[in-house]
């Protein structure tokens, strides 16, 4: 039987708790099957050429049952209060989840820069 795995590097930021590069619709399928219930895309629309717009993305997480939140954000210039809202709204999404932007660095470094405001 042939599996198939994500191309991509996966991180586990926390438990049941992911983060990813750019997703593309092709990859929700396999997310899907792997259980993810939720995605948070950090990423800002029209960021680079060939970057998937988030409401084509949110449609097609729809179409596999997986809930979808665009949550544009600059890690660079992240606020307690980006942080918050951020860090309140993934808390109250279903796991699995993904959080996902330009890089897996970059998803990362929002998590954790969030997180570090929670403290």
């Amino acid at each position: 039987m042939k599996q198939d795995y994500l191309q991509m590097r996966v991180l586990e930021l926390a438990p049941q708790v992911y983060a990813s590069g750019q997703l593309f619709e092709t990859d929700l399928q396999l997310l899907s099957r792997q259980g993810v219930r939720s995605i948070v895309h950090t990423r800002p629309d029209n960021e680079s050429e060939g970057q998937p717009s988030a409401a084509g993305l949110a449609k097609a997480a729809e179409g596999f049952g997986i809930t979808f939140l665009h949550f544009p954000i600059d890690p660079a210039s992240m606020t307690a209060q980006v942080a918050g809202a951020f860090m309140k709204a993934c808390d109250e999404l279903d796991r699995p989840l993904m959080v996902c932007g330009r890089s897996g660095g970059q998803s990362t470094k929002i998590w954790e820069t969030a997180e570090s405001f929670q403290d």
